[in-house]
């Protein structure tokens, strides 16, 4: 028998000590590693998680800082001041005052004298003005026009001069100069001979000019006067004059005259508005309103830019708005209806001078007082302070940006106005606007138009409206079926088919909106538009047929009826559902004909007073439903798949069927996660915008009816962002439509993780 060596103490301790001593310092250095990468990472998580809320809260501060100037106070005041005339009787001859666009050179017309100053130093420009070449006495002079510098000068022996004045920017050594020039065409009588005139408007549209004149004895004289155009074979100029009718009693104090010279209206000292729809030939029609009580006399009479509302100043200080009524609904009521009373002066208003560039206005009145109004939003936006020296003339910068005032006393003074937004108001931003055209308050989105003249909207309830009837009707269709879809998938599906089933489903959420979109715009669409009455049958008999399918599967031998786990029950689901749907679509006009009397578009109209449009709320619920469904169906299955089993096999053990352990037990466990599926889904379906953007004909009107289209905030700012210029009100507008949709879905979601939470409280004993 072989021995081994024996095992001496030292060989033991050497071995047993051995082991340890080099082992040890390999786990210290490998615990000590560990522990660093977790603390590296932990780190890592806290810099991406404060990254995260600081850019968070970088995007919500830089769409403030956007959207804060839109309300922002409107900030005005003199700036200089230069003495225009001295002479005595300066207060008694018609004045025109204006400015070039940039406020550099101002120019006053006092009768015959015409003078230019370099501003702000007052210098005056000897070089260009002077006495004009016109004989007579002056007794009116009105510009011709809302924009540019054209005037009309007429004499008091019924001759009118047109003078226009022209600033033309020079550039030497980079500096700017702005170098003044005017032009004196020859006059046109007005009056009969010997008549004298006392008022005149004037009006010009390309080669067309229209005039009327008003004498001394009460003849109101109306001179048409066309010029020979570019390409006319004739240069004689031809001039027809008519009288028209002026009514009894009537002095009139002011007159204007549209561009195309088809509507002449006068102020007079009664208080009336008079109206005249004059043609080249046929008669003149009047009609006329009485505007105030008391008989208060008309003291300034103009059009607001776009030649569609009046505006009246009265000798009590009243300023008010007036629209004529639609000829074509009351053709026999009162010729002007008042939309807007704005805030009144204390004295008389002397000169009323619309924007060239938007719908405000100045207004003046007998104590110097200047006073900025916006017709839109009908607020007064600023009050200068007054000179308690009566208004002689006044004059609104070309861009709005200021303006110029003259008193009687022969001082003009310029002043500035800093007014970047004046469109926008909270009021007219979400509460209903009376805008021209309308008889009534209404909520209207349309930021822009083919007019210079035109009137921005900028109500953001349409737009919001829009985006919650997308969102609403998306999740009518995805709810439903993600949420069953889910339900079934992880409760009753074999897991073999789950395996395939979910991944295929969580693919979907794969496809890029602009895809969906492109589809249900250009393809769906239409394809709905003809099998619309199949859709609508195949919608009330697909819950009919899946029913009974399920019960008659209950009859079923259990050699049939368990044979779930191979997806039989699925396949035979199916089979239902598509032979249903092929039975509609194959009976799709005979479904029209029965139901719809042949005309299903006719059909709604008839019956429920609803257009048809191609592009509506039914094509996004299919479009954005499909985009939605796949985050819903995945997030709460999976909510209900991680219910713990042993729970699960508890309830069935106790003879809890499934249906019971499912609505008892696994819904209620899962509800937090179900709750968060739909949230996330609705957030995603207030956000999208390529879907909604390609599919809904972006039309922004507030109508609940699936068969219109709709605009949503997401789709309202890339459509308007490539035409909205930096800094615009337009551009600061989008910028809002962006908060709205930051604060909607940060307070969406903080509800939603609120309501989250107190779910998972109160059914954490599941």
């Amino acid at each position: 028998m072989k021995t081994g060596h024996p095992i001496s103490d030292s060989n033991f301790s050497l071995s047993s000590g051995t082991g340890p001593l080099v082992k040890q310092p390999r786990r210290t250095a490998h615990r000590r590693f560990r522990h660093a990468v977790d603390r590296s990472a932990g780190v890592v998580v806290w810099v991406g998680g404060i990254t995260t809320i600081v850019s968070i809260m970088g995007i919500f501060l830089y769409l403030m800082w956007e959207v804060v100037p839109l309300f922002q106070p409107t900030n005005g005041d003199f700036v200089a001041s230069i003495q225009v005339h001295e002479e005595e009787g300066f207060a008694a001859n018609p004045t025109v005052i204006g400015s070039d666009e940039y406020q550099e050179v101002v120019f006053a017309l006092t009768g015959k004298r015409l003078k230019f100053w370099r501003m702000p130093q007052g210098t005056p420009i000897p070089e260009v003005g002077g006495d004009l070449k016109i004989q007579g006495a002056v007794k009116s002079s009105v510009l011709i026009g809302q924009k540019g510098n054209r005037m009309s000068v007429a004499t008091q022996e019924g001759l009118v001069v047109p003078v226009t004045i022209h600033f033309q920017p020079v550039f030497k050594e980079a500096t700017r100069t702005i170098v003044p020039t005017m032009v004196v065409k020859e006059s046109i009588r007005v009056t009969p001979e010997g008549e004298e005139l006392v008022h005149h408007a004037h009006s010009q549209q390309d080669e067309r000019q229209m005039i009327a004149a008003v004498t001394r004895s009460g003849e109101l004289w109306l001179t048409l006067v066309k010029e020979p155009g570019e390409f006319s074979f004739s240069d004689e100029v031809t001039i027809s004059q008519r009288q028209l009718v002026l009514p009894a009693e009537t002095t009139i104090t002011h007159m204007v005259l549209d561009s195309f010279g088809r509507r002449l209206v006068a102020g007079t000292a009664q208080g009336e508005l008079v109206e005249w729809l004059v043609g080249e030939e046929e008669e003149s029609i009047v009609r006329r309103v009485q505007i105030g009580q008391g008989g208060d006399p008309i003291t300034a009479l103009t059009y607001l830019l776009g030649e569609r509302t009046f505006l009246v100043g009265t000798h009590a200080g009243q300023v008010m708005a007036w629209v004529p009524s639609n000829e074509r609904k009351a053709p026999s009521l009162v010729p002007f209806r008042q939309v807007r009373t704005f805030q009144s002066h204390k004295g008389a208003v002397t000169a009323i001078m619309p924007s060239q560039r938007d719908k405000g206005f100045l207004s003046a009145d007998s104590q110097g007082q200047v006073v900025l109004h916006h017709a839109t939003t009908g607020q007064t936006v600023i009050e200068f302070p007054p000179l308690f020296i009566e208004t002689k003339a006044l004059r609104f910068a070309p861009k709005a940006n200021g303006g110029a005032w003259l008193g009687t006393d022969g001082n003009l003074r310029t002043f500035s106005i800093d007014n970047p937004h004046p469109e926008v108001t909270f009021r007219s931003l979400f509460f209903p606007v009376t805008y021209e055209g309308y008889e009534a308050p209404e909520l209207i989105w349309q930021s822009s138009s083919g007019s210079d003249e035109f009137e921005p909207k900028f109500g953001m309830m349409p737009l919001i409206f829009g985006t919650l009837k997308g969102t609403i009707y998306a999740m009518i269709l995805a709810v439903p079926l993600a949420v069953m879809g889910a339900v079934y998938t992880a409760m009753f599906m074999n897991p073999q088919l789950r395996a395939i089933v979910k991944p295929s489903v969580e693919i979907m959420a794969a496809l890029p909106s602009v895809v969906l979109g492109f589809l249900a715009g250009l393809w769906f669409a239409p394809l709905l538009e003809k099998i619309f009455p199949a859709v609508v049958a195949g919608t009330l008999l697909l819950p009919v047929v899946i029913g009974v399918v399920c019960l008659l599967w209950q009859f079923l031998p259990r050699s049939l009826s368990g044979s779930h786990k191979y997806g039989i029950d699925l396949l035979v689901i199916m089979m239902a559902v598509v032979g249903t749907v092929g039975m509609c679509l194959t009976f799709n006009s005979s479904i029209e004909a029965v139901v719809f009397g042949g005309n299903y578009k006719q059909w709604v109209t008839d019956h429920f007073g609803l257009v048809y449009d191609q592009r509506n709320a039914i094509v996004i619920s299919f479009a954005m439903g499909f985009a939605v469904i796949p985050i819903i169906f995945s997030i709460a299955e999976d909510s209900l798949s991680n219910v713990p089993r042993h729970l699960v096999a508890g309830s069935l053990a106790l003879g809890a069927t499934q249906w019971q352990t499912l609505t008892r037990l696994v819904l209620v466990s899962a509800s937090p996660g179900i709750f968060s599926a739909l949230m996330i889904g609705f957030g995603r379906a207030v956000g999208e915008t390529m879907i909604v953007l390609m599919a809904t004909g972006n039309t922004p009107i507030l109508d609940w009816s699936v068969f219109n289209g709709f605009r949503t905030l997401s789709a309202n700012i890339a459509v308007e962002m490539p035409e909205a210029p930096h800094g615009g009100t337009l551009y600061r507008v989008l910028f809002l439509s962006g908060l709205i949709l930051f604060t909607f879905t940060f307070c969406i979601n903080t509800v939603a993780e609120l309501v989250r939470q107190r779910l998972r409280e109160k059914y954490s004993q599941f």
